[in-house]
């Protein structure tokens, strides 16, 4: 088998951090002696998570077995989960915004035995329903569980409380037509039906002006897209949940570097 070397486009910033919470861990938990070294472990995880690098292949460069690999990602990944914020401590910087952004997202995953709760008709094809909110420069704030993909996007923010605590603390939300009705400080662009078959003047141009606000939450949704995994899920969809989150974390963890 032929190998060849590497490259994760994340900070050792990043790798240190992963592989202090691995060490306080094993520490904790009084691990005995294990192949790979706290660091080499952090890497590994930080290869399937950012590269979407598949169990064989980190096994066969990291001369480990494939379930040990799969042991020291689904460790890392629960707790990096288990750091990640939750929406009321969100909250505390999101309320000092000028305005938000909320967008959903379908990410992709393979087929499961009970298919018909996460077939999305809207982007025909399976996955699961996460909910984005970002910031006026399209930086990623937040992101919820993940919910089958068949779940509606205004019936998943209503689930996960966000529209709620976005109108309790009096925060401007700009939001795509899939959270028209949504109600409260949230804004989402007028659309036509039956009773309107046209749009006047005035709302197309309401509408573009709400386009081109709106536009910066994709950056967040395509910003959490590069890390490689959530371009297809293999897994149990279960396990979204704490993926999604572990790659949150990570990725504030590089963004914040530029912060002011």
């Amino acid at each position: 088998m032929l190998s060849c070397p590497a490259t994760i486009p994340l900070s050792s910033r990043t790798l240190t951090h992963l592989a202090d919470r691995i060490r306080r861990h094993r520490r904790q938990r009084r691990s005995r002696w294990r192949r790979l070294d706290p660091a080499r472990q952090a890497l590994l995880a930080l290869a399937h998570l950012r590269n979407g690098d598949t169990y064989t292949r980190l096994a066969a460069g990291f001369g480990v077995g494939v379930a040990t690999a799969w042991r020291y990602v689904q460790e890392a990944v629960a707790l990096l989960a288990a750091a990640a914020e939750d929406l009321a401590t969100a909250m505390a910087r999101i309320r000092a915004l000028a305005f938000a952004i909320l967008d959903g997202t379908l990410i992709p995953i393979d087929r499961v035995a009970d298919q018909r709760p996460y077939y999305s008709g809207k982007h025909r094809r399976h996955g699961v329903n996460v909910q984005v909110i970002a910031d006026a420069a399209g930086r990623l704030l937040w992101a919820s569980a993940a919910l089958p993909g068949a779940v509606h996007d205004l019936t998943a923010a209503r689930t996960h409380g966000i529209l709620d605590a976005l109108t309790n603390a009096g925060v401007m939300t700009f939001a795509d037509k899939g959270h028209q009705g949504a109600g409260g400080t949230v804004r989402t662009p007028s659309k036509r039906h039956r009773h309107r078959p046209r749009l006047s003047r005035r709302q197309k141009a309401v509408n573009k002006a709400h386009a081109k606000v709106r536009a910066c939450g994709e950056r967040a949704i395509a910003a959490l897209k590069t890390w490689k995994l959530l371009t297809k899920l293999r897994c149990c969809p279960h396990r979204a949940t704490a993926i999604v989150q572990a790659i949150l974390v990570l990725h504030q963890l590089e963004t914040s570097r530029y912060s002011g």
